[in-house]
């Protein structure tokens, strides 16, 4: 497989938690075979610490600036890669230049239920540590609807898609349009 030999860029996975970055971002690293990184594994490493003790710790903004400066340190790299990045990255404006400016960017557009499904059982996620975690999934995307919207280059509905499938589906569209 060549696929790697098209990709002039990174390829950055974005969508709300529970969309599939991480997961695709593997299989899409395999089927390519370029390298995958994921930004809250980046940041806790550097912290020393898991995202829910970030938050807890020093608070939501001090996470969102650590994202920011994960994302101007990735893009200052020369090599190609998958990058997955976290469900809020794409709120702050900065951060969705930054995007734009370092490579492809695909938006894993999820519906609240599907999100629900997948993370009810999940305690780690500390946005849904609240009484009506459906609800907060609901307003948060919302929120974050037009954020993800204006910083994707391309847009892939995943509810009713298996990991597989939204990997095969990446990586002939990136082949297409590389």
């Amino acid at each position: 497989m060549e696929h790697n030999r098209k990709i002039k860029k990174n390829v950055l996975l974005i969508g709300f938690m529970g969309a599939g970055k991480t997961s695709v971002g593997r299989k899409l690293s395999w089927k390519l075979r370029i390298p995958v990184e994921d930004t809250d594994k980046l940041i806790e490493q550097k912290a020393g610490k898991s995202i829910s003790e970030i938050f807890a710790t020093e608070g939501e903004e001090a996470f969102r600036r650590m994202e920011t400066e994960e994302l101007q340190e990735i893009c200052s790299r020369s090599y190609s890669r998958i990058l997955s990045v976290g469900g809020g990255t794409p709120v702050r404006e900065e951060n969705r230049k930054l995007l734009k400016k370092c490579g492809t960017v695909v938006y894993l557009r999820v519906k609240p239920e599907t999100v629900w499904e997948r993370l009810k059982e999940d305690t780690t996620r500390p946005l849904l540590n609240c009484e009506d975690p459906l609800a907060k999934i609901k307003e948060l995307m919302a929120a974050r609807k037009e954020a993800y919207e204006s910083c994707a280059d391309v847009i892939l509905d995943v509810d009713e898609m298996s990991v597989d499938d939204c990997a095969s589906s990446l990586a002939q569209w990136l082949e297409e349009n590389a």
